[in-house]
């Protein structure tokens, strides 16, 4: 099959293209990307195409890159495509200049008619040579297979044409293009793979490049599939904002650390390695119910206790006088205090308290996060707020964000945990109803009675 048939028979395949498709072209200069035109062009008629041509000038090798942009003006003159150039001043950043480069391209890329697909010469070649790269680098599934014939408008149609079938093609209808002399250097790592692995592979099977891509075609299918079953399964283990450890760690290995990935993607970790998912895994099964894990871009994960969940990030509770009776609004809570008749005693919370004022301690009372030594009377005797904490399953990130109502150093009542009963109230007295909500909820609830659930707030029933 001659090189023009190969790529429109791949498109059809793979749908890349569609009668009526408005195409822009990815034209660099060299003999890939010419070609790539040229074969579009001569698509044109025939599938009814309208097609353009788009260049991003690097500015990275001075009169040869300005002699690149010519060639392209030119070219595009005499074939009468419309074209857009781009330029720019690529910095090098954690990757590399070839990758500062390639971001700066399609960045260019993106902004370009957003009706139009548009299609990059990358050869199956240049897929071979990736997926080596990644096996180089450390790779899973994904990695191995290689380029995709489509990312969203971006297509490649000539992923199975070798480089030499791009050059007979060229010679054929006699189709002149520039050659980049970064690509004869050894200073990137691709060119290295290209120059002197491809060589040698080549020459134990002159088919290596499309039977490579062939590889990559159906791991890519396999990867497809794994990842639409890892998403499910992630919807299934979200529970109160966080994925549930048990139902992970019950999963396939396979699915265990492609759930993760998705998770941590969601969260910002942009490109989540091998080292990133074992992490989550660990936190899933240790010991400690309340360890976390910092990953890169500022993501945080924590064990709180049978979910992991974004770590909460909190400086802690400042310290503020309860207005009695009245509103006190500190950090993210809202607390209430009135006096009136104890009517009902609530069920087993830790929102509403209710305390007999003729039990009180003579200091006026605050609001403070939990502090060494504290301690408060419960059921079963006293014990330090810690421990009640962690016995109703607080996690740790979040104990020192919960409101403790004191009299001078005197724990009074614990949110999440409850009230002091060596200060409680017995129904039917005159006492201090002090209620806790936290400010959203406070803002959005309709109007209701103090024995009520108070939304957000730890119920410890």
């Amino acid at each position: 099959m001659e090189f023009h048939d190969r790529v429109a028979e791949f498109c059809r395949e793979k749908v890349l293209l569609l009668p009526g498709d408005r195409v822009i072209c990815a034209l660099s200069g060299g003999a890939d990307s010419v070609a790539l035109l040229w074969s579009l062009f001569l698509l044109r008629e025939k599938w009814n195409l309208t097609i353009s041509a788009a260049h991003f000038n690097h500015n990275l090798r001075g009169e040869e890159s300005r002699r690149d942009e010519t060639f392209v003006r030119n070219l595009c003159r005499r074939l009468e495509i419309p074209l857009t150039v781009g330029q720019g001043e690529i910095v090098r950043q954690g990757r590399g200049m070839e990758d500062a480069a390639r971001r700066a391209r399609y960045a260019f890329f993106a902004t370009l008619d957003p009706t139009a697909k548009i299609a990059t010469a990358h050869t199956a070649d240049d897929n071979a040579e990736t997926v080596l790269l990644h096996l180089l680098r450390g790779t899973g599934l994904r990695g191995l297979g290689g380029i995709h014939p489509q990312q969203g408008r971006i297509i490649r149609p000539m992923l199975t044409v070798t480089r030499q079938e791009v050059e007979d093609f060229l010679n054929l209808w006699n189709l002149r293009h520039v050659e980049d002399s970064s690509n004869h250097g050894s200073d990137f790592l691709r060119n290295r793979i290209r120059r002197q692995v491809m060589p040698v592979l080549r020459q134990e099977n002159p088919r290596f490049s499309r039977n490579c891509g062939n590889m990559a075609m159906g791991l890519r299918q396999d990867e497809d599939f794994l990842h639409r079953h890892a998403t499910q399964a992630l919807s299934a283990l979200r529970r109160d904002g966080g994925i549930d450890c048990r139902g992970l760690l019950d999963l396939h290995p396979a699915l265990q650390s492609r759930v993760v990935a998705i998770y941590l993607k969601e969260l910002g970790v942009r490109e989540p390695e091998q080292i990133h998912l074992r992490q989550v895994l660990t936190l899933a099964v240790a010991d400690n119910p309340s360890a976390w894990v910092r990953f890169p871009g500022g993501v945080s994960l924590s064990r709180y206790y049978d979910l992991i969940c974004p770590a909460v990030q909190t400086d802690g509770l400042e310290t503020a006088t309860l207005s009695v009776p009245g509103e006190t609004r500190v950090g993210n809570w809202v607390i209430t205090a009135k006096t009136e008749t104890f009517r009902q005693k609530p069920a087993q919370t830790g929102y509403l308290f209710a305390l007999n004022p003729q039990k009180l301690p003579p200091q006026s009372l605050s609001i403070r996060a939990r502090q060494p030594g504290d301690t408060v009377a419960l059921p079963g005797g006293h014990r330090p707020v810690k421990k009640a904490m962690i016995d109703r399953k607080i996690p740790a990130a979040l104990r020192k964000e919960l409101p403790v109502i004191v009299a001078g150093e005197q724990v009074l009542a614990v949110t999440g945990v409850g009230v002091n009963l060596d200060f409680a109230a017995q129904v039917g007295e005159e006492a201090l109803i002090i209620r806790v909500c936290r400010k959203e909820d406070m803002d959005t609830a309709p109007e209701q009675e103090t024995e009520t659930i108070c939304p957000g707030v730890y119920d410890t029933r």
